[in-house]
């Protein structure tokens, strides 16, 4: 604090105070502590975790799984004991800890950094090389515990080496070891992807050098010298093939207690943007908007049915902040691109040439499919994983799908509906590069988007043979035409499905960008599908049905009453089959 006579008086200053860093692409724990990033604590888990020995924690792609391997290395690490307090005094489990922290020494394996290989022996060699620099590492960290050096160097194996280690602690009563595995299926994934079946089965089998891996880490936790495991990955598959060789482990992602440990809940969103808008000095009369913006495109995954909260996926609700927080304005591309998952799974699920194309239509018809919730807690193996039956449970732990009832799976959030829109027309050949450029300007000049709905059914829809409009629905539509405006018009304007309002859930909402020339102007559509079967043309429909005309009214009420300084359009459109549509505007 600086002290400056001023008039008489004595003026206090504080010093300015940075605003946190937002920890995107950052996952280590350390860093984020020493290097003034923002933090949501959820060191509290730690404790709940500790009630398993090997747990087996899964979540789909980018939820922030590296960056909690990270916080239990530093949280167990006995070499950090010095740095607890710096580390965690101030969290949830600094204030109370386990009683087991800074006891044991810990090695923490990644496996997505192994190259893949479609050749058993180099595959092998790739595994020993990554995993033994991780050892020799471990070694070195640790050395003054082994009083001297551990030779593993002529060792053929990762699993010899471990063995030397193991024995090592053993004979000479060292702390024990806290294996951590991040990633433990992603090579393997890998494989499965490329059709690599064959060489999935060989790895997974027998006496191959990865079941031999985890029989090792099975006979060091019956010893001692292995204190606690913890393996985080995606799929349940490859860890339930290799059941018979490593039957320790426990799957806990479906553990109520553990459901909120990664990902983030509605509570801590809400804080986490509140902070970040005012600490960059962000408008906060935008609060309201943005918070509603970020839980249509990032919330909604739920894990279990009785959770009380759905949750954020963490990295890419980041991504948004600090875009955000950067440029002072929303990103124009609302998805990280880094997030998006491979479209190799759905052609992987799907057994002949033409089955990924109507299980990407059956989604897109009914956001989702139905399931039998005892399917999520089954032990499947690969086989199992493919078998159509099985297909919900797979999206599901692929993140593609969540619990939206006891019986459905849906999109989580729009975020997905856009991807699989995407996957759509590029496996259904769908052309969304040209052809849409002139209605798109001509709407940043009328702002008629009537006119511009028809653009897509001309270009879009116009590119679908007849049979398909068999198979679309309103929800079909709603979906492509809103992936095709987020792709033509992100500069000037963010979108929204099935919005959550206080009278249910819109159709489609388009909003102007804050920042924008089309500030605080609002479209509402209601969408109303006839198949061809019901004989409804754009001529015989007079009137738009009453009952959308009441329900995009209520919800323009309910846009009305929390944001009251918008200009809110409203509109009906009508699509027949692939007999054209019908646009009503109301005003």
């Amino acid at each position: 604090m600086i002290s400056i006579p001023l008039y008489g008086y004595i003026c206090l200053m504080e010093p300015e105070i940075e605003p946190k860093k937002l920890p995107y692409a950052v996952s280590n724990f350390e860093e984020i502590r020493g290097e003034g990033y923002f933090i949501v604590d959820k060191t509290a888990f730690i404790r709940e975790l500790e009630r398993y020995k090997v747990p087996v924690f899964l979540r789909p792609r980018r939820f922030g799984k590296t960056l909690w391997c990270s916080t239990l290395e530093c949280y167990y690490d006995v070499l950090r004991k010095h740095k607890f307090e710096a580390l965690f005094g101030e969290l949830a489990i600094g204030k109370k800890p386990t009683g087991r922290q800074n006891s044991y020494m810990v090695m923490r394996l990644n496996f997505s950094v192994i190259q893949v290989s479609f050749d058993l022996v180099e595959l092998e060699r790739n595994f020993r090389m990554s995993c033994l620099s991780t050892v020799q590492t471990f070694l070195e960290r640790y050395k003054k515990f082994f009083r001297g050096a551990v030779d593993i160097t002529d060792k053929p194996s990762m699993s010899e080496a471990m063995n030397r280690i193991l024995e090592c602690q053993q004979a000479n009563n060292l702390p024990p070891m806290y294996l951590i595995i991040d990633e433990y299926d992603n090579f393997v994934n890998q494989l499965i992807t490329s059709h690599r079946d064959d060489l999935y089965h060989d790895l997974t089998t027998g006496d191959s050098f990865f079941r031999t891996f985890f029989k090792g880490i099975k006979a060091g936790t019956e010893s001692g010298a292995i204190g606690k495991v913890f393996i985080t990955g995606v799929l349940p598959v490859t860890m339930d093939d290799l059941t018979s060789g490593f039957n320790i482990a426990e799957i806990v992602t479906l553990k109520m207690g553990l459901h909120n440990m990664l990902g983030f809940t509605q509570t801590e969103v809400d804080h986490y943007l509140e902070t970040v808008m005012r600490d960059y000095d962000l408008d906060m009369s935008l609060y309201p908007a943005t918070q509603k913006l970020v839980r249509n495109y990032y919330n909604g995954y739920r894990f279990l049915i009785d959770a009380p909260d759905s949750l954020y996926n963490s990295t890419i609700l980041t991504y948004f902040l600090k875009a955000f927080s950067i440029d002072r304005e929303y990103p124009r591309e609302m998805i990280d691109p880094n997030v998006k998952t491979d479209v190799s799974w759905i052609k992987r699920l799907s057994s002949s040439a033409e089955a990924p194309l109507q299980l990407l239509t059956e989604l897109l018809q009914n956001d989702g499919m139905p399931y039998d919730a005892k399917s999520l807690s089954d032990k499947f193996n690969m086989e199992r994983f493919f078998e159509q039956d099985h297909y919900p449970a797979s999206l599901f732990f692929l993140g593609m799908l969540s619990i939206k009832s006891d019986h459905t799976l849906g999109f989580p959030n729009q975020t997905l509906t856009s991807i699989f829109a995407d996957y759509y027309t590029t496996l259904a050949r769908v052309i969304v590069t040209k052809g849409y450029n002139s209605y798109f300007e001509r709407f940043q000049s009328d702002l008629d988007l009537g006119a511009l709905f028809g653009g897509y059914v001309k270009v879009y829809l116009g590119q679908m043979p007849a049979q398909a409009f068999d198979k679309v629905n309103e929800n079909f539509v709603r979906s492509t035409f809103f992936e095709l405006c987020t792709r033509y018009l992100p500069r000037h304007f963010s979108f929204a499905i099935e919005a959550q309002r206080h009278s249910g859930r819109s159709d489609f909402e388009m909003l102007g960008r804050p920042e924008g020339m089309y500030k605080n102007q609002m479209w509402l559509v209601e969408f109303k599908y006839y198949p061809n079967s019901s004989k409804v043309t754009p001529e015989s429909l007079i009137e738009p049905p009453e009952d959308h005309v009441s329900q995009v009214q209520q919800y323009k009420a309910d846009v009305l009453a929390e944001f009251p300084h918008y200009t809110v359009k409203t509109a009906v459109c009508a699509v027949m089959g692939n007999q054209g549509y019908k646009w009503f505007d109301l005003g």
